[in-house]
């Protein structure tokens, strides 16, 4: 728990500044629920079941589980022939298995986009959906026939309930810098892109930022993953004033920094509720993550910098036109996410999002914030622009 001045005047009025916000949000939203669609086909419980009962010559297959340095252990052993006979006949374990390699985790998440395309394809004609279900069914058919477009690397599938996706843009196997976009609230197969608003989407967040990057510095070997691989707060309800699923996310964007292949340094791009995620994970990142960045954040479940214990560089940044500045940064109770980070006393290093509008205008190409992201993702960190210009946001930054 975060701590408080001793006054309980003050405290009193804190808590009941949060439960009239949670009043607010439940009277305008209602109770969040996350709503568990029932999806045909292959179950996630079902796949790991044939994944327990198979084998790989005499070797036992691999708890799903297990360390990624494990599970590449155990790929390198059996080889690429037996790997590929594993990634076709169990693809939605392979596909989401940390530690595999990722060339095989591209062919089994096509392998499942693939069998979700069809079995959704069969859905649509059901005379037995109504005229909602059948919208939805269609929707998932064009979203699975665009990631299984052949230019597409999807690290990540996994199509029951609400559905979660990660996508690679560049080469990931021989990248120097890895930049990973974790994105917030209403984040799902569904919304995972969008033609109208491109890039408050976390593919188009993505396409942003690679691009970007290349401009900052085209000799860089980078590579851009869209993260929405954890399930999401649904609207701005209960679940995103509380921390349960950045906690349940947290702990799979931990694993996933910590099996990325090689030895690349990587960065996290965080926004709205992502950045609450992140603020979760902080602690237990592994040292090859070298910057955390939140842009629009409600908090990041920590009083400042400091009580996040990483040895990543904290940035933050949010334009004037955020809504989310008039959310109470505070946390009572288990609800809020704690003190803003963007408070000159929070101790983030403050970057400038000058040309960004609203809440979802930071990865809009040309703006200031998403070149700052650039320039933090290939490591020119001279070529970043402070919120102040006379702010110390550079300092300690060898070249910088």
């Amino acid at each position: 728990m975060p701590s408080f001045d001793s006054s309980p005047t003050l405290s009193v009025w804190r808590i009941l500044l949060a439960l009239g916000v949670v009043l607010v949000l439940l009277a305008t939203t209602g109770w969040t629920t996350i709503r568990h669609q029932r999806t045909p086909g292959q179950t996630r419980e079902q796949a790991l079941t044939a994944w327990a009962h198979d084998r790989a010559g005499h070797r036992a297959l691999p708890d799903p589980k297990a360390p990624a340095r494990a599970i590449a252990a155990f790929f390198a052993a059996i080889g690429p022939v037996q790997g590929a006979r594993l990634a076709d006949a169990h693809p939605l374990v392979v596909g989401n298995l940390n530690g595999a390699p990722v060339t095989l985790r591209y062919r089994a998440n096509r392998a499942s986009l693939s069998r979700a395309l069809a079995a959704e394809r069969g859905r649509v004609d059901d005379p037995r959906l109504s005229a909602d279900g059948r919208h939805e069914a269609l929707r998932r058919v064009h979203r699975f026939t665009s990631l299984m477009s052949p230019d597409r690397q999807i690290l990540a599938f996994d199509p029951n309930g609400s559905g979660r996706t990660a996508e690679v843009l560049g080469d990931l196997d021989h990248a120097r810098r890895v930049s990973v976009i974790v994105p917030g609230v209403d984040t799902n197969l569904l919304t995972f892109q969008k033609t109208a608003r491109r890039f408050s989407a976390p593919a188009g967040m993505a396409a942003s930022l690679y691009a970007a990057e290349h401009r900052a510095d085209p000799g860089a070997r980078t590579a851009v993953i869209a993260w929405a691989d954890y399930t999401a707060p649904v609207g701005v309800g209960i679940e995103a004033a509380i921390g349960r699923l950045a906690e349940n996310g947290a702990v799979r964007l931990v694993d996933l920094t910590a099996a990325l292949p090689g030895d690349a340094r990587v960065s996290l791009f965080c926004h709205s509720y992502g950045s609450v995620l992140c603020g979760v994970a902080a602690p237990r990142l592994p040292a090859r993550v070298t910057d955390v960045v939140v842009a629009g954040s409600p908090g990041m479940r920590a009083e400042s910098a400091a009580d996040l214990r990483t040895s990543a560089r904290v940035w933050a940044m949010r334009d004037a036109d955020d809504w989310i500045a008039g959310v109470p940064h505070l946390e009572v109770g288990g609800v809020g996410h704690g003190a803003d980070p963007v408070a000159p006393e929070f101790g983030a290093r403050l970057l400038s999002a000058a040309g960004a509008i609203g809440h979802t205008g930071y990865f809009e190409p040309g703006t200031t914030s998403v070149e700052n992201f650039a320039a933090i993702g290939v490591g020119a960190y001279d070529d970043l622009t402070c919120a102040d210009p006379d702010s110390a946001c550079l300092r300690g930054i060898s070249g910088a």
